[in-house]
């Protein structure tokens, strides 16, 4: 084994009170996080006391401790004790308090508690922390977790998300006002065609879409590409041919899994994902993306554009969207998974699946509310939350007004809806 692993198993093994458990199995990953670096993480499987082996039908035995850290900062990221059973000698929390926790925290993970993360849950024995900066929620969002047993041994903890240093954050007070961003919020109003299980019908509501406004009201950040967490090329290039391939595509199969080695490990190599797309794979893409549709998508010529290319799990992935999209809230996408050295299509997902759910369900009733309407009915309505939000183009946090509302417009009835209370499906 080599010397460095073995020093990090050792190290897990007396942090965690591992000294009666068995090392079953190891293994090295990488990822890259939305600052386009590297992480390299040293997984482990420890069996409990007196087990030898996994059971027969394959799974890990109660106590068994499932264990990721980071090679290089030898950060737990998370340990999971399976089935909440510890076996684990490690130190115990006589008095489980909320105090206790946080401390406990601040020493593990090197960060400060209301500066860099605070309370969202408390439970027995369980807690649930948020990323912050300075009290204010980050997009996208990190979580710390924990949670113990009666006896006070630790049996879950969890670290999610980047908590960013100063140098990353440009810190503002947050001074956004409604007159500000009404023009934004009006222009966020979409009607929307929500399926609905209950009733068995598309029912036809007006929502105002999530976006993020900066702090000076001058530009905003799309909420999707903060959902992915990931950086995008943006392409938006509308796709035409001028007549369907007859050679059949055929699909390969996707393997995401990557092995490895030590050595690229602790010299740090960078994952293939981090590097940027050129132009020239760009122009190779986005011609391997419509030898794809022309074979697949015949008679659909003009109907699509290329949003974006990235890189994810050693591909190209392409974007796709309706030229002339409906109104129903799963948006028609297809996904075209691109080799990423040869730079040809692999295979495709294409979501119109989600679309045949519902296919057979009544069709929405007559619009009968009109946009200005609604737009009255809904703006009183309509919340500007301070949030530190990553932007891609600076790599800096940047202090912006989440525009959201939770409440729908029926648009052929004229009543409020709250939006979680419709059931999808």
């Amino acid at each position: 084994m080599d010397e460095r692993i073995a020093e990090l198993i050792e190290y897990t093994k007396t942090t965690l009170g591992l000294h009666h458990y068995n090392l079953l199995t190891y293994d090295i990953r990488r990822s890259v996080n939305i600052f386009n670096e590297t992480i390299y993480l040293l997984g482990m499987e420890w069996l409990p006391p007196y087990v030898k082996e996994r059971e027969e039908d394959g799974l890990n035995p109660e106590g068994t401790a499932v264990v990721d850290i980071n090679i290089h900062t030898h950060q737990l990221k998370s340990v999971i004790f399976v089935g909440g059973k510890s076996y684990a000698n490690g130190a115990k929390f006589k008095d489980i308090n909320r105090q206790a926790i946080i401390k406990g925290l601040e020493q593990k993970t090197g960060l400060v508690y209301k500066r860099q993360f605070q309370l969202v849950k408390e439970e027995e024995n369980e807690y649930r922390f948020e990323e912050c900066i300075d009290e204010i929620k980050v997009s996208p969002s990190g979580s710390i977790e924990v949670r113990f047993d009666e006896e006070g041994k630790l049996t879950l903890f969890s670290v999610d998300g980047h908590f960013p240093s100063e140098e990353k954050i440009q810190k503002e007070t947050f001074s956004l006002k409604w007159e500000e961003v009404e023009s934004f919020a009006k222009q966020q109003l979409q009607l929307i065609e929500f399926p609905s299980a209950e009733q068995e019908r598309v029912i036809p509501v007006y929502g105002i879409e999530e976006l993020y406004v900066t702090n000076e009201a001058q530009t905003t950040i799309p909420f999707e590409f903060i959902v992915e967490r990931r950086s995008y090329l943006v392409v938006d290039q509308l796709l035409a041919w001028e007549s369907p391939l007859k050679e059949a595509f055929e699909c390969t199969t996707i393997c995401v899994q990557e092995e490895v080695s030590k050595e690229q490990a602790f010299s740090g190599e960078p994952h293939p994902d981090t590097f940027p797309i050129t132009d020239k794979e760009q122009e190779r893409a986005v011609h391997a993306v419509i030898t794809l549709m022309s074979q697949e998508f015949p008679q659909e010529s003009g109907k699509w554009i290329l949003k974006t290319l990235h890189r994810d799990q050693g591909y190209v992935l392409a974007t796709l969207k309706l030229v002339n999209p409906d109104n129903r809230v799963f948006e028609r996408k297809v996904k075209v998974i691109l080799d990423s050295d040869r730079l040809c299509a692999v295979n495709y997902i294409d979501n119109e699946f989600f679309m045949d759910l519902y296919k057979d369900y009544e069709e929405p009733e007559k619009i009968t509310i009109s946009e200005e309407v609604a737009y009255e009915t809904l703006k009183q309505k309509v919340t500007i939350t301070p949030v530190y939000v990553y932007d891609f183009e600076t790599r800096q946090y940047i202090l912006c007004g989440k525009i959201d509302c939770a409440y729908g417009v029926h648009a052929a009835n004229g009543k409020i809806l709250l939006l979680e209370n419709l059931s999808l499906f």
